[in-house]
């Protein structure tokens, strides 16, 4: 293996879960790209097998692009957009929550997104007459952002000598959703607003200790196992594990005394703002992310 491939194989396994979310979305856009430069067909058409139908009968026959549509975009604003965002959003994920719980979050988002636009537009079929099919991760987006939003409402952003808590951010991006619906793209903007309120009701429910997201994220784990290929060993080997204390591994005890830790800095964040953090207690967190 020479020292370049070597070198890509370690900046790949150093990429966060959301680095591979912005990955794909941009593979996919050019795929569907080549297929209508090749096809000679329309750039909305070429990927039109995961883009989410408005008819609740079409989506039916196609039920994965609840998810896929999460993955497509078709003009190239609205993939950069969507995905530097995502980029910087989950930079401060990456620092604050474990892996399962920012993907519980993003793709609850967009399901709730396009749950919502399929809902609005069965209920209220004039309101989005001219809604076309659902395309684009702004749901998740949206639900990533809003959810920081509500977690850490005190938490002060930095734009050049501007500072900002983050819960104006949410209330400006709430608005926007709302005054858009009477736009050109009020399909888009309900399927926002569902993801808006997925992160919000997410946030709120975390806070008081539920997890909302544990249902879906054992879901995910039964269906990855599906397509898990490592063989079990037919022994079984029972043995003693001596080191447990009250029913608990030392390394079970560790973790649970890390959560505790990174919960109460959590709400210190939210309360004071991240510059209160002592410089041990940025350093803790910077580690809980790795």
């Amino acid at each position: 293996m020479t020292s370049l491939t070597q070198d890509i194989l370690d900046k790949l396994k150093r990429l966060t879960a959301f680095d591979k979310i912005i990955a794909v979305n941009v593979v996919v856009f050019f795929i569907g790209w080549l297929i209508a430069t090749v096809s000679n067909i329309s750039r909305t058409s070429s990927l039109n097998w995961l883009e989410l139908p408005k008819e609740f009968s079409a989506f039916i026959l196609k039920p994965w692009s609840i998810i896929t549509y999460g993955f497509t975009h078709i003009e190239l604003w609205h993939l950069l957009m969507n995905m530097l965002v995502l980029y910087f959003v989950g930079r401060s994920f990456s620092n604050l929550f474990n892996i399962k719980t920012s993907l519980n979050i993003y793709f609850l988002g967009i399901i709730s997104g396009g749950l919502t636009y399929l809902l609005t537009v069965a209920l209220f079929p004039n309101f989005l007459n001219y809604a076309s099919s659902l395309v684009g991760a702004s749901a998740g987006v949206r639900a990533t952002l809003i959810f920081l939003c509500a977690y850490m409402p005190h938490y002060e952003m930095r734009l050049g000598s501007l500072r900002f808590k983050l819960m104006y951010v949410g209330f400006v991006m709430v608005a926007l959703d709302l005054f858009g619906l009477f736009g050109g793209n009020s399909g888009g903007n309900v399927a926002h607003l569902g993801g808006d309120l997925l992160g919000y009701f997410y946030a709120t429910r975390l806070r008081q200790g539920i997890d909302i997201g544990k249902g879906f994220e054992k879901i995910m784990d039964a269906f990855t196992s599906l397509f898990s290929f490592t063989k079990k060993s037919k022994l079984k080997t029972v043995h003693k594990n001596k080191s447990k204390v009250g029913g608990y591994t030392k390394g079970e005890f560790n973790q649970f005394n890390n959560q505790k830790k990174i919960d109460v800095i959590l709400d210190k964040i939210s309360k004071s703002g991240y510059e209160s953090l002592t410089k041990e207690e940025k350093e803790f967190l910077f580690r809980a992310g790795k």
